[in-house]
Formats: structure tokens, sequence, C-alpha cells
């Protein structure tokens, strides 16, 4: 199964938590449907991007990454990749990647949510799921971000967009 099947698969079997949701999860079937590279960087038109919440193991707090190109406080996150083979392998690849964190385990069931923004590049449709990292997990500062640091729930509203507070909500109904 090619990582477009496993996008277009995982899309149709999630159960989307509200209206807004289904509809998004509908647009993002559509344009897998209409773009066979809706995957990749190179579709101008918009593409898929896979995204983890990085949260400690005492589900207390979440890791965030000040992106370094964007400056903005966000979960970890990005572009597949050509040796992705599954949605929920790119979150947890790029969410390692940034995090510094091995050991990391995507919650059970799939998705938190989507959220499609406008990027430098063009749209990125991303599919967030939520990560948690092991017990004794030191982070570390990748190439893409200038800071990673841990927030208390109550603090995210405060230093993140609209889209990590509504993905830190989801994700804390979640656990």
């Amino acid at each position: 199964m090619s990582l477009h099947q496993d996008a277009a698969r995982v899309l149709t079997e999630w159960p989307a938590p509200d209206a807004a949701q289904e509809r998004l999860r509908r647009l993002y079937g559509d344009h897998l449907a209409a773009y066979p590279d809706g995957m990749w960087k190179a579709c101008g038109d918009g593409h898929i991007t896979a995204s983890a919440l990085v949260i400690d193991p005492d589900r207390d707090q979440v890791l965030l990454t000040l992106h370094r190109k964007l400056r903005m406080w966000l979960q970890m996150g990005g572009h597949c990749e050509p040796d992705d083979t599954t949605l929920a392998g790119a979150a947890l690849r790029e969410a390692t990647e940034e995090s510094g964190i091995a050991g990391l385990t995507l919650l059970p069931g799939g998705p938190v949510r989507l959220d499609r923004h406008q990027t430098p590049c063009a749209w990125h449709l991303d599919v967030q799921y939520a990560a948690v990292a092991p017990r004794g997990a030191v982070a570390a500062i990748s190439d893409e971000s200038l800071d990673l640091r841990w927030f208390g729930y109550d603090e995210v509203a405060d230093v993140a967009d609209e889209s990590v507070r509504h993905l830190v909500t989801r994700t804390r109904v979640l656990l």
C-alpha cells in the first residue's frame, strides 16, 4: 500500500468528532482523489502533512517547538517523505526528529484532528496525531527549531495559535 493509499484509508475510516472536522475530512479525501501527488510538497495546490503533539508521560504538559521559519510555537510535524509508508509513521517520524525524543508512542485511535492552513509553500492539509513521551525522555532542539519547551495545558493559550489550542483541547478529551 502506498502512502497516498494509506492516507486515503485513514481519512475514510477516521470518525470526525464534529461537523467542521467532517467537512475537512471530506476536503482532504477530495484532495487525494484529485491529486495523485497530493501527499508531496511538490503539489502546489496543497499537500497532506503529518504532525504530532508530544505529551509528557504524566500527561500534564505538552512539548512545543518554536519553529525556526515561522517563529511560532507549534506541535512537531511537517512534510511527508518518500520513505514514509504510513501517515501515522510520518507523524511519528516528524515528532521524533523535531523533539529529539526516541520511543514516542502515538495515542491509539488514529488522528486527533485535522487542520488546514496556508504556509509559505502551499496549503497544508495537516493530519494531527498525539504522542506520549517515555518516562525520562530528554528533548533536543533540531535544526528546524529555535527552542523546545514543555508547557502546561493552561499555558498553551498564551503562546500558541488557534490550531495548536484546538489540538491540545481535543487531545485532552482523548486522554
